[in-house]
């Protein structure tokens, strides 16, 4: 069964940085992509970054390029999402799904809380 575990998340300044990360089991992690999305109240989830599965590609949403860097350990089975220069338009519960494909799910995990605020 596949599970994703993320941590990271927690209450950082504007300008703050915050790095995330996603443990995964029940799968073979160096075969598949990964993907972080978020999720703010009352909105839908939004795809963030996604990275191939040994991470030579990765490609980012206009609203995170140049902040956000999606990175893998596969050694670990884990994928990270480092934030830099946050804004509080990115407070949002944090996910990460398998797969380069957007149309590849899992369950989500239960994320991980991130609030940007003075």
């Amino acid at each position: 069964q596949v599970h994703f575990v993320e941590s990271g998340g927690g209450l950082v300044q504007p300008g703050g940085s915050l790095t995330l990360s996603c443990v995964t089991s029940g799968f073979t992690f160096s075969a598949n992509g990964m993907r972080w999305y978020r999720q703010a109240p009352g909105q839908g989830r939004e795809l963030l970054a996604r990275i191939s599965s040994l991470g030579s590609l990765t490609n980012y949403v206009a609203s995170v390029r140049g902040r956000f860097t999606i990175s893998r350990e596969n050694q670990k089975n884990t994928t990270y999402l480092e934030m830099n220069n946050l804004k509080p338009e990115d407070s949002a519960v944090y996910y990460c799904m398998i797969g380069w494909s957007v149309e590849e799910f899992e369950a989500w995990g239960q994320g991980t809380q991130v609030t940007v605020s003075s």
